[in-house]
């Protein structure tokens, strides 16, 4: 127990870090720990041997994977359903292109060009296929854009490419027995139900005693994690369809949405990313390096040829095009999940594991910072402010827009 409570204090520290890092740098939280977490296990390899670090222990392996789920919930849960309701046509083409032209484009290159493996390159599609709900809902917030039909349609269409990423991971890997049968039954059944139980439990037992819809969420999640587990397949697949399912419920209770947030952000979700970052190997990156370039290029390229033309059915600014575009190519969490979870399986090396969660990271961080140096479409906001003030009664010179606060609610 003393080993246990050795290892999680620095597991901890090293998360509080990545947290003060995060904050000056002004870079999603997720990336930074990723970043700690590589620097954390080439030191700790180098200086204490392989395995100091204690990424392989069971218990922190039951950590990391409970906060996957865990943050895979609450991307499903943060879904405005009136987005699909009224801009459905947008998010639905942009969300499956999205997902469509990088999973085939990169599937191909690293196929065809890198030799990889059949499943080594199914899998690297998937995983170069994601966009990040954090970093864009990250970006949307600190912009205002999220208070905007335009950015709530970026986050709609990015809710579609990884439900794409998480529907092919499934499918592709998932071996289909028996098992697989009665585990789509039973989730058939679970989410029909879902949201009339939830909502019961909510009604009876919510205001009177201590945190019940957490636990019965954690019942659900953990219940159907262990269930796909069984059949061959993944924990945080039904998890993001349970989130879906219940983000109008989320919805009107912001509050309880903002607790489980601050558990799964706070505790769990600093196991995963460090871990997942600790788990790359340096050298393998440093002795190829022109590998690393391919694959970058190949997603960005991908991305853009694919969604561009797309986006510009929808948006005919060309700031707001290119904006929507980089925005939808940024990857983070799914893409570094499928990668764990290829590592995890033995379906690729620790080598190719390593070179995509590096593409993830770059991606992460390099079309985020050219959207918003280059193409942040201003005009959007400006529109905005100048509705909500004429709205007030209040001369729309008279509002200093440094006042405003877009992360209030936050």
């Amino acid at each position: 127990m003393e080993e246990t409570f050795r290892i999680a204090a620095v597991w901890l520290s090293l998360a509080v870090v990545a947290t003060i890092l995060a904050n000056h740098l002004r870079i999603s939280m997720a990336l930074v720990e990723i970043c700690v977490g590589i620097v954390a296990g080439a030191v700790s390899a180098h200086f204490f041997g392989s395995g100091a670090l204690g990424s392989s222990m069971e218990w922190l392996r039951f950590l990391a994977a409970v906060g996957a789920v865990l943050l895979t919930f609450l991307a499903g849960a943060e879904l405005e359903p009136t987005v699909f309701r009224t801009k459905w046509k947008e998010v639905t083409a942009i969300g499956l292109v999205g997902f469509l032209a990088p999973f085939l484009g990169c599937a191909a290159l690293v196929h065809y060009v890198l030799k990889w493996n059949a499943g080594a390159s199914w899998l690297a599609g998937i995983a170069l296929s994601t966009t990040s709900v954090a970093v864009v809902y990250a970006v949307m917030l600190e912009t205002g854009l999220n208070r905007t039909e335009f950015g709530k349609g970026v986050l709609g269409a990015c809710f579609i490419n990884d439900l794409g990423t998480v529907i092919a991971l499934g499918l592709i890997f998932a071996p289909f027995t028996y098992k697989t049968l009665i585990f789509i039954v039973v989730i058939a059944i679970v989410i029909s139900a879902l949201p009339f139980l939830t909502s019961w439990i909510t009604r009876r037992y919510a205001y009177g005693t201590a945190a019940i819809r957490a636990k019965w969420v954690l019942l659900i999640l953990l219940s159907l994690g262990w269930l796909a587990l069984w059949s061959g397949s993944e924990a945080v697949l039904p998890a993001y369809i349970a989130g879906m399912v219940l983000a109008g419920f989320a919805g009107q209770d912001h509050l309880w949405i903002r607790r489980m947030r601050t558990m799964t952000i706070g505790f769990l979700t600093p196991f995963y990313f460090i871990r997942a970052g600790s788990l790359v190997s340096l050298p393998a990156l440093c002795s190829a390096p022109i590998i690393l370039l391919v694959l970058l290029a190949g997603k960005a390229s991908s991305k853009i040829l694919g969604l561009y033309p797309v986006v510009g059915c929808f948006r005919k600014r060309p700031k707001e095009r290119w904006y929507y575009t980089l925005m939808m190519s940024t990857g983070l969490t799914f893409g570094t999940i499928s990668a764990l979870f290829g590592l995890s399986h033995g379906i690729i090396t620790q080598g190719q594991y390593s070179f995509l969660v590096a593409v993830v990271i770059g991606s992460a961080v390099i079309p985020t910072i050219i959207a918003n140096a280059a193409f942040l479409p201003r005009n959007l906001l400006e529109k905005k402010d100048e509705t909500e003030m004429l709205g007030l009664g209040i001369p729309v010179e008279a509002h200093d827009s440094k006042n405003e606060d877009g992360l209030a609610d936050e």
